[in-house]
């Protein structure tokens, strides 16, 4: 790999928190040669957890979601670079912009993220449905929600209970599935915020599919598979995301719900790496190809190739996380909750301050905590060292994860 020639150039395309990271983990590597982050929105790279919590709710301002300062870029000498990329030539090892303008590289890093789904039913194109994944979006949602009466969320994963907790306002929240965050989350999570978010007012709706969306020019109502409609003013879709591969597909490149890439994030092109939500790659902890959207895998990621091209390649091997804070219940995630076969409750569920331990063949797999960042930070140093703690092993320390941590050091 690469030492770091000043005459070598990186194109970081996507200026998400992973393009972000990318392109300041190079100089924190000591990459001497070009780098160039491309972006196609204005301004400089902001983080998007934000934009459904402290933005949405005002909390938060633009200063709050920017990563770095305008002055960061010039000081690292990483040059921002507003497009959109129309075209890899691998061949020549070049890019072209939309505008037509051309770009060289010596490696190129697809960062380029995912896009939201759509909710394919008639009406989804009436004003006043609307989606969140820009700063652009939430500004939308932020004045739209000033004007609105009856406020209808279609989706139960993170984005859309989110919404819901910082609307600010009672809201209707529309799940197909038979319980909330099912794709994420276990059971006994599920049916914790399901209580938390109808005990703050909100009405929500499991094992509910979306039919249609009713009104002239803006929408009026939203019309449910069980042929109920509801009132609905401002429709907020939130139906989960797919994985940006248009340009990796142009270019040739395996896709397989992402980009493909091997265990260093490189594609099947060794000049070119894919990072965060848009690569699938072979997850240690999972034992299979897969594809995570969160800022600690987009971050991890990030530094990972940033240490590759700078000459200190070493497998990605990162254990994923997760968090999400929903007005006083804050959930934290370690470890890949997959095909679990046993779950253990500990801590105080009525109060709020609880874990799920999750199994697999008696081995812990993940752990979800809710008001307990102890459990969290024991967690994810449990799962960092081998091998992974056994059902019989916590359970000789009731289950107790800092105690169980505090054993396994001690021996």
């Amino acid at each position: 790999m690469s030492t770091g020639s000043p005459s070598e150039t990186v194109l970081v395309v996507g200026a998400g928190q992973s393009g972000f990271q990318a392109a300041a983990s190079l100089r924190d590597k000591g990459f001497t040669g070009r780098v160039e982050l491309i972006g196609d929105e204005p301004g400089v790279p902001y983080q998007r957890p934000p934009l459904s919590k402290g933005y949405l709710d005002g909390t938060a301002g633009d200063e709050q979601l920017r990563l770095r300062p305008e002055d960061f870029f010039a000081e690292k000498d990483i040059r921002l670079v507003p497009g959109r990329v129309a075209e890899v030539d691998r061949a020549a090892t070049r890019v072209r912009l939309e505008d037509g303008r051309r770009l060289d590289y010596d490696y190129l890093v697809l960062a380029t993220g995912a896009r939201n789904r759509t909710l394919p039913v008639p009406g989804a194109d009436l004003d006043g449905v609307l989606m969140l994944r820009t700063r652009d979006d939430a500004d939308r949602l932020r004045v739209s929600l000033e004007a609105a009466r009856d406020v209808v969320v279609i989706g139960g994963g993170f984005i859309g209970l989110e919404f819901a907790a910082h609307a600010g306002r009672p809201v209707t929240v529309v799940e197909a599935q038979d319980r909330l965050l099912a794709r994420v989350a276990s059971p006994e999570i599920s049916e914790f915020f399901a209580e938390h978010h109808r005990a703050a007012g909100h009405t929500v709706l499991l094992g509910t599919g979306v039919t249609a969306l009713h009104g002239a020019g803006r929408v009026e109502a939203v019309e449910l598979s069980d042929g109920r409609r509801l009132p609905a003013d401002l429709v907020v879709v939130a139906v989960g995301v797919l994985p940006e591969t248009s340009l990796a597909e142009q270019a040739g490149l395996d896709v397989a719900n992402g980009v493909v890439v091997d265990e260093h994030l490189c594609t099947g092109d060794p000049k070119i790496f894919a990072i965060g939500d848009c690569a699938s790659f072979p997850c240690v902890q999972a034992g299979a190809a897969t594809r995570l959207e969160s800022v600690q895998n987009a971050v991890d990621q990030a530094r990972s190739v940033a240490a590759a091209i700078a000459g200190e390649r070493a497998p990605y091997d990162s254990l994923p996380w997760f968090w999400t804070d929903q007005t006083g219940a804050k959930l934290q995630i370690a470890g890949i909750l997959s095909a679990a076969d046993r779950t253990v409750v500990t801590g105080d569920r009525e109060a709020g301050r609880f874990s799920v331990l999750s199994f697999r063949d008696d081995v812990l797999i993940a752990v979800e905590s809710v008001n307990r960042p102890p459990d969290h930070i024991a967690a994810r140093r449990l799962f960092t060292a081998e091998p992974r703690p056994a059902y019989a092993d916590l359970e000789a320390d009731a289950f107790d994860l800092k105690a169980h941590l505090k054993s396994r050091t001690a021996a």
